[in-house]
């Protein structure tokens, strides 16, 4: 699949040939690490860190929650590869400092190690120096302390010129078990596919950045279908994993969805395309799009809106929720509309009220031994947690997925 680069420089998104000439800035990456982020993993480069000029260190913290991020660019010690994992980066790419000894002390299914290649020959020193290494060599010798390569022909890079089949396959079978990204001169849609249907990925800037190929048409080149239509079923969840429903896509519905951010379905009955909620409210913003383990379906997943996704107003296709999710969306509702007097609306109106239940109820929590008193008070204790977060707005994703990123770091507390 595609891996979108950000090269960060000065604090901008920018794209440079052969690493030096600069070819085109795009400004603010902010919104491009929201939109990349729509097909999966984005790289991040700071440059001026790999340069030695300067740093975007703060930038980049700011793009970690707005999409899934590797980052790479003048990360030399095991302490920066750590910082930076620990501040939510799915993975660190590391170039020169990716020795066995540094290696050894990271988790390998948070590394990536980046080799640059000319002619067949690694090269280091912003590419200026060979090391008399041979890039199969090299793989096979850092293979096992790894999840993952990035290899960059730098004689190819920012040029657009095409890759080589034959060294592609060469260079996956000395890497073994792990995970492989191509750089350099990948030119289109139809070459990120063949990569895909090879077991790799493709990082592409250049060609993206100059609109020689969208997003819809990365991913709808990784695609096949078996159904006579062409369509890719299409399941539709929201950010909790939660089926809501199934739809149908192509690759016209696909780049609509990527570039826009709102989903956009095939309808099979009206043979065009379907903008969700453009006329019932209930829109949907696309998060994620994912391709199932055969790259036959896709998964969607959506920040709904209104009362759910499905046309006999429920919250799914398959009913309503229950549990959490209909818990949320119960007291989200009393925000607005609990009947004055009532218990709720007391809680939502004190504050010191609510606050003296949450540390009721969590002392009772401690205090229980035995399964159903656990049971019990524990449920005290997280409907009183979910009141305050209905109270203030905070959507219980906002707390799974800083769950999530702390589920990242490295550094553990004693």
């Amino acid at each position: 699949m595609l891996i979108p680069p950000i090269d960060l420089m000065g604090g901008e998104a920018v794209q440079l040939i052969g690493g030096k000439e600069h070819a085109l800035s795009a400004g603010d990456p902010r919104p491009l690490a929201e939109k990349f982020g729509r097909v999966g993993e984005i790289a991040i480069v700071d440059l001026d860190a790999a340069l030695g000029t300067g740093d975007n260190t703060e930038l980049i913290k700011e793009l970690l929650p707005l999409a899934p991020c590797r980052v790479g660019g003048g990360i030399r010690t095991v302490e920066a590869a750590i910082a930076w994992l620990d501040a939510g980066a799915t993975k660190v790419v590391l170039g020169t400092a990716a020795t066995p000894e540094v290696l050894r002390q990271l988790p390998p299914e948070r590394t990536v190690v980046a080799l640059d290649s000319f002619d067949g020959e690694v090269v280091t020193h912003g590419w200026t120096k060979g090391t008399g290494q041979r890039v199969e060599d090299k793989l096979a010798e850092l293979r096992d302390l790894t999840s993952g390569f990035l290899l960059t022909f730098v004689e190819r890079e920012g040029r657009m010129t095409g890759t080589d089949p034959e060294t592609l396959n060469r260079y996956l079978e000395a890497a073994g078990n792990c995970r492989v990204t191509f750089a350099g001169g990948i030119t289109g849609a139809e070459e990120i596919g063949q990569i895909h249907k090879l077991g790799a990925d493709a990082q592409v800037g250049m060609a993206l950045y100059k609109n020689e190929f969208t997003l819809g048409d990365a991913v709808a080149a990784c695609l096949r279908s078996d159904r006579p239509d062409g369509l890719w079923p299409t399941v539709v969840t929201n950010e909790r994993g939660q089926a809501l429903g199934l739809a149908y896509s192509n690759h016209d519905s696909v780049a609509a969805s990527l570039e826009t951010g709102d989903v956009t379905y095939w309808s099979r009955s009206r043979n065009e395309l379907w903008q969700k909620g453009l006329t019932s409210g209930a829109t949907q913003r696309l998060v994620r799009m994912d391709a199932d383990c055969d790259d036959d379906a896709l998964r969607f997943t959506v920040t709904q809106a209104g009362r759910g996704f499905c046309h006999l107003d429920q919250t799914s296709c398959f009913g309503d929720f229950d549990g959490f999710a209909e818990l949320e969306r119960r007291l989200l509702d009393r925000v607005e509309n609990a009947p004055d007097g009532s218990f709720t609306k007391r809680l939502f109106d004190d504050r010191e009220l609510l606050a003296s239940k949450i540390t009721e109820e969590a002392g009772e929590l401690n205090d229980a031994t035995d399964r159903a008193d656990i049971v019990h008070e524990a449920a005290d204790v997280l409907f009183f947690v979910m009141t305050r977060l209905a109270a203030e707005g905070i959507p219980l994703d906002d707390i799974e997925r800083e769950l999530d990123r702390r589920s990242f770091k490295v550094t553990r507390r004693d």
